[in-house]
């Protein structure tokens, strides 16, 4: 109820955008003419991150433009043209983490990785999962940092992990396995020669930094370069940062990333309290991806959450990932 929910993505999606980028059909270079959408690349200075130029979203422009719905693929394409985190499945964590930073270094990018498969995750909600138990999700960080090597990388790491320990969602039988996995996750991604790690934080609306900066730094806080907020939320930026500088200073003045994706009308604050997270109407793209924000601590500005795929089988959405047409113009179209 406090915390991202529905934040996984399919693992097929991965998969198979992984798939295409080994396989030589997604180069992701400027004015690649992928699905037929024209993704180019973002300015360097302002946007480090790598833009895919054969997502859901670039897709879903090529499809509008070939049907004569010129206008709704121009909105879609202010979700396409911007990086967004790739979120690595269950399956081949190596050859994806591999796919998408050969991806991204060979236009100058760094990519960004999401790691969500946490054993006993979302608390058997709709993005219920996450690997059998410790050794295996222990082998899985294995295969992701072997797909990274030495190439750039920014990873959010686990999107609520922590703080269904603390709200009381995990079970108290599971927390101390869930400490030494972070701990061991971000120790072993931080052995990387350029990857960066933000360990997830929580948001700004589920309840007060005094309740999770311990927890943090029980999972290993100290060793990663910061925590991301927002996650698959909807808070504004201002509460964002207003919360993120609050709990930096209580876990070592840490740096924070922000998910901005989704927050340009802030909360939504009808319906059922308990899924007031999931699916939202009447939401709006918040501030582009970029390292230049409002607040030295605050690191980027991200779209972890991919604009457009749902959160989950609520307000008539489809499962938990899947591209879903009409909620991404919905967002498209309410934003600036």
């Amino acid at each position: 109820m406090y915390g991202s929910r529905g934040a996984a993505m399919r693992a097929s999606t991965a998969v198979l955008g992984a798939a295409l980028l080994i396989a030589g059909c997604s180069s992701g270079g400027d004015g690649d003419k992928n699905a037929g959408a024209k993704i180019t690349q973002q300015p360097r200075s302002s946007d480090p991150f790598w833009v895919n130029p054969d997502g859901n979203a670039a897709r879903q422009v090529a499809a509008y433009a070939k049907s004569g719905k010129d206008t709704d693929a121009e909105q879609i394409r202010k979700i396409a043209e911007q990086p967004t985190g790739e979120w690595i499945g269950p399956e081949n964590p190596q050859k994806e983490a591999q796919g998408f930073t050969e991806a991204a270094d060979k236009v100058g990018r760094t990519a960004l990785l999401v790691l969500y498969n946490i054993p006993h995750r979302d608390c058997g909600q709709y993005s219920q999962g996450g690997a059998a138990d410790g050794d295996a999700y222990r082998e899985w960080i294995d295969g992701v940092a072997a797909g990274i090597g030495d190439r750039p990388a920014t990873v959010v790491l686990e999107p609520d992990a922590v703080l269904h320990l603390v709200d009381g969602c995990t079970p108290d039988e599971f927390h101390e396995e869930r400490y030494d996995l972070l701990k061991g996750a971000i120790t072993k991604l931080k052995s990387l020669k350029n990857t960066k790690v933000y360990l997830d934080a929580g948001n700004a609306g589920w309840g007060h930094p005094d309740q999770i900066f311990q927890p943090l730094q029980w999972a290993g806080i100290a060793q990663a370069d910061g925590f991301a907020v927002n996650v698959s939320n909807f808070y504004s930026t201002e509460d964002s940062i207003a919360y993120g500088k609050e709990l930096s200073s209580k876990v070592g003045n840490k740096h924070f990333v922000i998910d901005t994706s989704r927050n340009g009308n802030g909360p939504y604050t009808g319906g059922d309290e308990d899924e007031r997270w999931c699916n939202p109407p009447g939401r709006a793209l918040g501030e582009t991806p970029t390292t230049k924000t409002a607040d030295p601590l605050v690191d980027a500005y991200l779209w972890v959450k991919r604009p457009g795929e749902s959160d989950g089988t609520c307000k008539g959405g489809p499962k938990a990932g899947q591209w879903w047409a009409s909620y991404a113009l919905a967002l498209a179209k309410a934003s600036k």
